[in-house]
């Protein structure tokens, strides 16, 4: 497992991502799989920039582990900033038209959708959330 402790700020989004890419490439992911990883973690790790400390700013820790049987990879953000559960809003409704949708949603939405687990919990004053994805 390798972890990353890192100011959570819209700049810092592009080094959490290079963080997360290194120990992918170590263990050959496929492009697919690297292009929806980094989607995810870019949505997440920014939510957590902007949203997490508002108006503060405080850190994130992002903990990258490659897991064997089957291979996959697991990613978890962890941040002590408001308690929030991405998980709890309802999914958009992507059968309306863009303009009759409410704003936000959509991210989180196309992070569950391309991950093959994503969990949530508050625990000891922290945010954990954590995606899994077989590559």
């Amino acid at each position: 497992m390798k972890e990353l402790t890192i100011e959570a700020t819209p700049e810092n989004v592009d080094t959490v991502i290079e963080f997360v890419d290194e120990q992918l490439e170590a263990y050959g992911c496929g492009m697919r799989a690297q292009m929806a990883i980094d989607v995810a973690v870019d949505e997440l790790f920014a939510n957590i920039a902007h949203y997490a400390y508002n108006p503060d700013t405080g850190y994130a820790t992002v903990r990258v582990d490659v897991l064997k049987d089957p291979l996959s990879v697991e990613i978890t953000f962890i941040d002590h900033g408001k308690q929030y559960d991405p998980l709890a809003k309802e999914d958009p409704d992507t059968t309306l038209a863009l303009e009759d949708r409410p704003i936000g949603g959509m991210g989180i939405f196309i992070v569950k959708k391309s991950m093959d687990e994503i969990t949530y919990e508050y625990k000891d004053g922290k945010n954990i959330l954590t995606i899994k994805k077989n590559i």
